[in-house]
């Protein structure tokens, strides 16, 4: 039986928190196991292999200017900010950290104003995945510019704007495709928010953020739309958009009653949030679905999930329900792949958000027989921004209703602490 609510009565945004179990649930790996968890992680070695593909010697440098950084800052040297930083154990604590220089020709020094967890931030800090303590927090941000270098024309100082996740230049080949997230002017997988894998870029939650490619990377946010309900565009809305909206058109042409199915969290896996899933059913729905099916083993995300127009289901339901027109995987398990496969209907498309195994089996001659398109890789970010903004500034697209906490920028170490620990969705601290 699937569990929906009317969708005209969609609660404002952070007013879903009552269905949220309360008080701590996920207890954190200590340094060590941690530790012998990056070392072993099945994932490890191949996005290692990635990340060093090319620019290997630039990624040596930034990790040697950024520990020179610490040197000087730990003789007092220079001026400081504060910053967020993750460490083992579970722990976030604001932290004296060197500030960023004036910005050089092309980049921009912004100030976040309104921070947005991801959905991989909670699995990351609790030292669950390959990705090593300690790195300082945050990727998904709205900022304001606070200074540009000579030759920035797009923004200046006093301008609101949306920061991609991924570093970008706008302008290489790569760039110049809308394949942004392999830009050629910087190492594979250069990320802020991810530590020593994303290459020492620093992370959102900091009072400054340098953005080495001002005119390339930052998108100013458009008149009326609110930082906090766009804050988690950086990175989670777009990549829900990137996997329903260039298929979904097409399938609804064919057919107008076409089925989406987003398979959510189908059974035990690191402890990664929901918003992805429902970003993506409320992305279908905006696009004109009349139907999105979403699966979930968690009964707080169900009814969730029934409150925002979707049809939410325990994970024993889906055999029951008729293959699906656009699949979409965001489960993160091994199995998932297959089983999202398998549930695609013929000359259907389905999707993989995301993968934290190192292989997954899937159906071959399954996909051949029925003509089943499938697609797995990392979004592009900064391409899609655009297009998201422009659904948020009509209001097809509402992000703000699968935000289920909020709270002041300045108290963000207990309120990101509270998130990891607890079993929100998306918690999105501001000015």
């Amino acid at each position: 039986m699937s569990e929906r609510a009317p969708s005209a009565a969609v609660p404002a945004a952070a007013a879903h928190a009552y269905l949220y179990p309360a008080g701590p649930r996920h207890r954190p790996r200590g340094a060590a196991r941690h530790l012998a968890g990056v070392a072993t992680a099945g994932t490890a070695i191949p996005a290692a292999r990635v990340a060093l593909e090319r620019g290997a010697a630039e990624r040596l440098t930034r990790l040697r200017s950024a520990a020179a950084d610490r040197i000087r800052h730990r003789r007092g040297g220079g001026p400081t900010m504060r910053a967020l930083v993750a460490s083992p154990g579970g722990r976030m604590r604001w932290r004296d950290v060197p500030a960023p220089p004036p910005p050089g020709p092309g980049a921009a020094v912004v100030r976040p104003i309104a921070v947005a967890s991801c959905d991989l931030d909670r699995a990351m800090a609790l030292g669950r995945t390959p990705f090593p303590l300690p790195f300082h927090f945050g990727h998904e941000c709205v900022a304001e510019v606070v200074d540009v270098g000579e030759g920035v024309t797009t923004v200046r100082p006093g301008d609101r704007v949306v920061v991609p996740f991924q570093i970008s230049c706008g302008a290489c080949r790569s760039c110049a495709a809308g394949l942004t997230a392999n830009c050629l002017r910087v190492p594979p997988i250069s990320m802020y928010g991810f530590g020593v894998v994303g290459g020492h870029w620093g992370g959102a939650l900091s009072d400054l953020l340098t953005v080495p490619f001002a005119d390339g990377m930052l998108v100013p946010l458009p008149d009326g739309v609110d930082p906090v309900a766009a804050a988690s565009v950086a990175d989670n809305v777009v990549d829900c958009y990137r996997g329903v909206a260039p298929h979904l058109p097409g399938l609804l042409a064919r057919d107008p009653d076409a089925d989406v199915l987003i398979l959510s969290e189908i059974g035990r896996r690191p402890p990664i949030s929901a918003s992805v899933a429902l970003y993506a059913g409320l992305t279908a729905l905006a696009l004109g679905a009349r139907r999105v099916h979403l699966i979930d083993r968690r009964a707080h995300v169900r009814r969730h999930a029934a409150g925002l127009g979707l049809l939410a289901h325990e994970p024993s339901a889906v055999r029951s329900l008729p293959p699906a027109d656009l699949v979409v995987d965001s489960t993160g398990d091994r199995r998932g792949a297959g089983l999202a496969i398998r549930r695609t209907a013929p000359d259907g498309t389905c999707v993989s958000l995301s993968s934290l195994s190192r292989s997954s089996p899937i159906p071959t001659a399954l996909m051949y027989g029925r003509n089943v398109r499938y697609e797995l890789g990392r979004s592009h970010a900064r391409a899609h921004i655009p297009a998201v903004l422009e659904l948020l500034r009509t209001g097809a697209l509402r992000p703000q209703d699968v935000i289920t906490h909020t709270g002041p920028l300045d108290r963000a170490d207990r309120i990101v602490a509270e998130h990891v620990h607890g079993e929100a969705t998306k918690t999105v601290v501001h000015e």
